[in-house]
């Protein structure tokens, strides 16, 4: 079986009866037998939805995430998520400790960081009730399991497309970069255990991969040409 990473790339869908990007699109209503489809939208002739992207900017602590991530929000307009806001206190007290984190501590900040692309991405007084084209999210989503949590943020939504840009780094460089962070909870020794854990995303059809051992000048270049070319096969 095929996990969520490796299935073909699904057809661009121009239209969708309802624009809105909820609950209610990613798990459809299935109580009434009608999969949430009611006659009066069978007869009502669907209007063009703006095509939404959701980009994952991933990669081990020290990558740039945060920095790739707000050149991305600044390049597209959208909004940008940090990851790191929506752990939970336990699990920033453990990484503050040097604890890696298990698979049981990611759920629920996978889910919620999922739900907040989601509700970024909907009708909202925040954004005036005319959604963004898209919204830039930084998570390490170091597996792809939990790469598979982020990409349900797009089940059963034909206008959304999600994106994971992982930022490829050297051990070395990595860990120079978290020993430079005063005042983060990531200790360099965390950055060890997250390579060990990494699986990097060979073969995701939804994955671009950016090496940024270079200039943070040529790192925002290569960011922004591949991400433009992405954009480009949509329209």
């Amino acid at each position: 079986m095929l996990s969520a990473g490796e299935r073909p790339q699904p057809p661009h869908a121009p239209t969708i009866v309802d624009s809105a990007v909820s609950k209610t699109r990613i798990m459809p209503d299935l109580a009434n037998g009608t999969n949430g489809v009611t006659t009066s939208t069978l007869s009502t002739p669907s209007k063009p939805a703006q095509m939404q992207h959701i980009w994952v900017v991933t990669g081990p602590a020290g990558c740039g995430k945060s920095t790739v991530g707000n050149v991305l929000r600044t390049e597209l307009d959208i909004p940008f998520l940090e990851g790191d806001d929506y752990h939970p206190v336990a699990n920033k007290e453990k990484m503050g400790k040097g604890i890696p984190l298990t698979d049981e501590d990611r759920w629920d900040w996978l889910i919620s960081l999922r739900q907040a692309a989601i509700d970024a991405l909907s009708p909202s007084e925040p954004n005036k009730f005319h959604p963004p084209a898209g919204v830039v999210v930084a998570c390490s989503a170091l597996k792809q399991k939990y790469r598979d949590v982020m990409r349900v943020a797009a089940y059963g939504s034909p206008s959304v497309q999600i994106h994971f840009v992982y930022l490829k780094l050297n051990e070395d460089v990595l860990m120079h970069r978290v020993t430079q962070r005063e005042s983060h909870y990531m200790k360099s020794g965390m950055v060890h255990s997250q390579l060990a854990a990494l699986e990097e995303p060979k073969g995701e059809w939804d994955a671009i991969t950016i090496n940024v051992e270079g200039t943070m000048e040529e790192v925002q270049r290569n960011v922004i040409d591949a991400v433009t070319d992405k954009l480009a096969e949509y329209k």
